[in-house]
């Protein structure tokens, strides 16, 4: 998912664990400043959560943020509207990241073959080539399935619950490869 530019600000790491997520500290002064964003503008109230740091094998690969609505609770997130946003911080190729996101929603739940390829081909037409500082923000949308920015631009939708229930599922699901960047990215959210 990709959504707008992020403004640069000097982070403060705080080390998780020796393992691949990191939590990033970042000072976000007025969170309503970044309201201008046309991917989260519409959730009316979200607030965002600090950014949580991807490293694989010592490799930054992006930083991870909710916008949550308030009364949001994690349990419940496919009935909530709210947005995960990605910025990326190295070069990665559009169909990787598709790939990888089919990889990690099998670890979530069940899908058919024939979802697979369908909900693979949707991401590979929605998800771009990105470098570094640049976002994709995907958009859950409650009962219907997710939207995807790139860079503040709607890029594309997936018009299915269980895509949705799944795709945010790679973060939010007990069931992630990532249980402590689950942790993080859901800290002081309800449960």
């Amino acid at each position: 998912m990709v959504s707008g530019v992020a403004q640069a600000q000097a982070p403060a790491n705080v080390h998780a664990n020796a393992n691949m997520a990191e939590a990033q500290a970042t000072p976000l002064g007025n969170p309503n400043a970044q309201y201008s964003r046309p991917e989260v503008a519409a959730l009316r109230g979200a607030v965002p959560t600090a950014p949580v740091r991807l490293r694989v094998w010592g490799f930054e690969v992006y930083d991870a943020r909710l916008w949550t609505p308030l009364g949001f609770r994690h349990s419940q997130a496919a009935q909530f509207p709210f947005a995960l946003e990605l910025q990326y911080l190295r070069r990665l190729e559009g169909a990787a990241i598709a790939n990888r996101s089919i990889d990690e929603m099998r670890r979530v739940g069940l899908f058919t073959d024939a979802q697979a390829q369908s909900w693979l081909m949707a991401m590979r037409e929605f998800f771009p080539n990105v470098s570094a500082g640049e976002r994709i923000t995907g958009v859950n949308l409650p009962g219907e399935g997710a939207e995807f920015w790139v860079n503040g631009q709607r890029v594309g939708a997936v018009k299915d619950p269980a895509f949705a229930r799944l795709f945010f599922g790679i973060w939010l699901d007990e069931r992630t490869s990532e249980p402590k960047m689950r942790a993080q990215l859901l800290q002081g959210l309800q449960p």
